[in-house]
Order: C-alpha cells, then structure tokens, then sequence
C-alpha cells in the first residue's frame, strides 16, 4: 500500500511542475478545461489531432504525465473576485478531484484572483492522491457571523480551511491563504477586556493526515492560529512565509499536536504568539532553517492544563533566528499535570534582542487568576541547549524555573553566549529545582541566582 501511495506521489509531481511553469493562469486554463466539469482535465498533447493522426511514441513520464486530473475553481462557478461565495466551487472541485481515479490536482488559479471562503471541510480518503496547487489567493469571509457563535457548536468556529483523513496530500502553489483576521482581533477579549474569550477560526487544519506536504505558501493574517496539524504522520511544512501583526492575539505560526515524524524547513514567521507551539503527542520532530519574529518564540508546550497527561519527545530545533520575540527557545508545562517531555535539543540559535532566550517553566500559568500549586507535574528530562548567542533585552538570560515535586533533570547548557544589548550590563541566570550541567563556554554563568 506504501509502495502504491509512493508511485502515485511521484507521478502527480510533473503535473506540478507542469502547472508551475504556466505564468499564464487563463492559458492554462483553457487548456484545463477542455474536457466536461464532471470529468475534470486530462492533461493530453493530441485530443486535437484528429481521429487520423499518429502522435510520437511517447516516453514514460510524458505518459503519466498525461494520465493526470486538474480540477480548476473556475470550471466550477468560482469568480475569483474577492467578492462573492467561492465555497461551493471549492467543494465541487474537490469532491471531484478526490474520487478521480487518477492522481489529481484542485487548482486555485492566479492572475490576480481572490476565492471567498467561508468555513470548508475538505475530506477523505481519496481514490488517489490529491494535490492543491494555490496559484492565486484563499480569502476569508470578513463576516465573523459565517461563523458559528454558539458554543454548543465551537467546532465549527475554531477551523476555517480543514483538510481531514486525506492520504498522499500535498498543499502548494506559491499562492496565499489569507484569513482576514482584524475582525476577529478586535473582538478578541485579550485586545478588548470587555469582549467575551471565544475562539477564533484557525487558518489551515490538518487532521489525521499521512504522508503530507505543505510548502511555498503566504498564509497572512489568521483568524487565530495560521496552520495547525492535529493527528499526522509524515508531514513536510518547506518555505513558508507566516506573517501577522506582531499584537494580533493567538496567532500562532505552526502548531503541531499529536503527530509525528515532522519536518519544519526554511520557514519565516510573523506573529503575534508562538512563531511554533509544540505541544501533546507530538514525537520525532525536525525544525531547521527556520526565521522568527516578532512573536513568542519557539515553544514547547504548554502542557499538562488542566491537570492533564502529555507526552513529547524526540525533538530538534536546529538553526534558527529569534527577531525582537518574547521568548527564545523555551519549554512551558503547567502544575498538576502528568507524563514527560524528553530528548529535546535546541542549537545553533541566534538571537536578537530576546526577552527571555532560554527558559524552562515548570509553573506555567496562563489563567485570569493565579493557579493553585499542585504537587504532580510534567517530567521534563534530557534537554540539551547547545550553541546559542546573541543579545537579550532584560538581565534573566537563562531562566529554570523547575517544579519542586517532580525537578526538571538532565539538563544540559553547552556553549552559550549571550549578552544584554547595548553591552552596558551582564546579563543572568536563575535556577530553582533543577539538574543541569555545563559543557563548553556557558555566558551568563549557569544559576548564578540558584536556589535549589
């Protein structure tokens, strides 16, 4: 079955590359759709030939090549005007590209265009693997009442383009997906104390998705949260670009929970809260290349609300650059919680101007009201930080601030430079029930405020 989904992956690429090489989105288009709606688009060199002529032998590739399905928004009622409901294009084309027999491509085309979205459930399993090549732009609905406000129904809130139980997916196009997030922003009760706390849609979900791909994406101005993947495996997130004010509430670059084998490359993110959140379930992750800021940093948690179990492993956040963030490199679990986050490595980091560039906060809270201590916690264990430097903007550089019950341990420190901008003072470090150990040049000197 992996064999099968692998062949159909590598014959979908040249239509890929195919369609990238069209600049011109309404030549393409005709050549798209020439065949019936219902059918879609073979991708064929001599359906105008004649019934006589004899087209050239043709070589394999060319040959899958042309046994591929496009499935265009235009062939089915969407405008591309930024004005009228494109939903039910959308929906129509993929429910067409999903039960091609033959591996298809759903194609936002560009030009200029902008597809009205309201909320869209794109579903699985699919006869054969589907790509969505986004040339143009996705746009929200700037209607927050297209939106459920009930709370017996917050599901259909908190997601707006939700791609779910889709086998061999790949998301691409060099287009945007723009969530049209200011609505939503100022209503928000973290910008208006007055303003209910409600959830907002998240941009792009993934649910239970194997052997996906997303990559050389815009996806600006979220709703909430800019893409989350929930319950995958095998997933590639490559060149993207994540950007929304530095003081839009929650809106998180990434967001990965419950999955594993993940790859996060050449990413560069702007946002308003964690550039990525890392949080339950997720195992085997690779982050590298990746750009951050302004926004919350790089975040492993928060984990164990609510007095809840979770489990985090294998993790590797390599070559990164933190711009002005909150936060560096840093691990956050609330009291009362259960289980482990292990085997983490975060290393060659730069920093610039970084608030707070190494923490561990085993007492995270984020509740309107103090949170009650609590004597069980999340393990957190084997964290290595390793080849960082650059310049902080208050005096606690590396901060521990561990549980006393159930201590942070196994912590390592290793060749770290950082100093406070300007130079004009030494920056510190604080450690409160901690196990660490130093290797190489560690600046600030570990837990010179320890109180263990």
């Amino acid at each position: 079955m992996a064999a099968s989904r692998r062949q159909q992956l590598v014959f979908l690429a040249p239509l890929l590359a195919l369609l990238f090489l069209h600049s011109d989105t309404e030549a393409a288009n005709t050549t798209i759709n020439g065949t019936s709606a219902a059918d879609g688009a073979s991708l064929s060199s001599s359906s105008s030939a004649g019934p006589m002529a004899r087209s050239p032998a043709s070589s394999p590739s060319q040959q899958q090549q042309q046994q591929q399905s496009v499935f265009s928004l235009d062939r089915y009622g969407g405008r591309g005007d930024g004005k009228h409901d494109d939903t039910p294009a959308l929906a129509s084309a993929w429910e067409a590209a999903c039960a091609s027999p033959r591996p298809a491509v759903v194609l936002v085309p560009g030009g200029g265009k902008r597809y009205l979205l309201k909320a869209a459930r794109l579903s699985g399993p699919c006869r054969s693997s589907v790509a969505v090549a986004v040339k143009g732009t996705l746009v929200a609905s700037p209607n927050r009442a297209d939106w459920s406000d009930d709370d017996d129904k917050k599901e259909d809130r908190t997601h707006w383009v939700v791609f779910r139980a889709v086998d061999g997916l790949t998301v691409s196009g060099g287009g945007a997906v723009d969530g049209n997030g200011e609505a939503w922003w100022k209503n928000s009760c973290k910008v208006n104390n007055a303003m209910p706390c409600k959830e907002a849609p998240t941009a792009l979900s993934f649910h239970y998705c194997t052997s996906l791909r997303v990559e050389g994406l815009k996806i600006v101005n979220s709703q909430q949260i800019h893409i989350s993947v929930e319950d995958c495996s095998d997933v590639q997130l490559a060149r993207l670009f994540i950007t929304a004010p530095g003081t839009s509430p929650n809106t998180d670059g990434i967001h990965i929970t419950r999955s594993k084998d993940v790859q996060v490359t050449d990413c560069k993110i702007k946002t308003g809260d964690d550039c990525m959140s890392i949080e339950n379930g997720t195992h085997n992750l690779h982050v590298s290349k990746v750009v951050c800021g302004p926004g919350h940093g790089i975040s492993i948690g928060s984990l164990g609300d609510h007095n809840s179990r979770a489990e985090v492993s294998s993790i590797a956040i390599d070559t990164v650059q933190l711009y002005g963030t909150t936060n560096g490199a840093r691990i956050k679990t609330y009291q009362g919680g259960s289980g482990y986050a292990k085997d983490i490595t975060f290393q060659n980091m730069i920093m610039y101007n970084v608030k707070y560039p190494i923490i561990i906060d085993q007492n995270y809270c984020d509740n309107a009201e103090p949170c009650k201590q609590q004597k069980s916690a999340v393990e957190v264990s084997n964290v290595v930080f390793k080849n960082i430097k650059g310049t902080t903007i208050t005096k606690n550089a590396i901060k521990l601030n561990c549980s006393k019950n159930v201590r942070c341990h196994g912590i390592t420190l290793q060749n770290i430079n950082l100093k406070m901008e300007g130079g004009k003072d030494k920056p510190q470090s604080s450690c409160q029930n901690a196990e660490w150990r130093k290797s190489g040049t560690v600046l600030p000197q570990p837990c010179t405020t320890a109180e263990n």
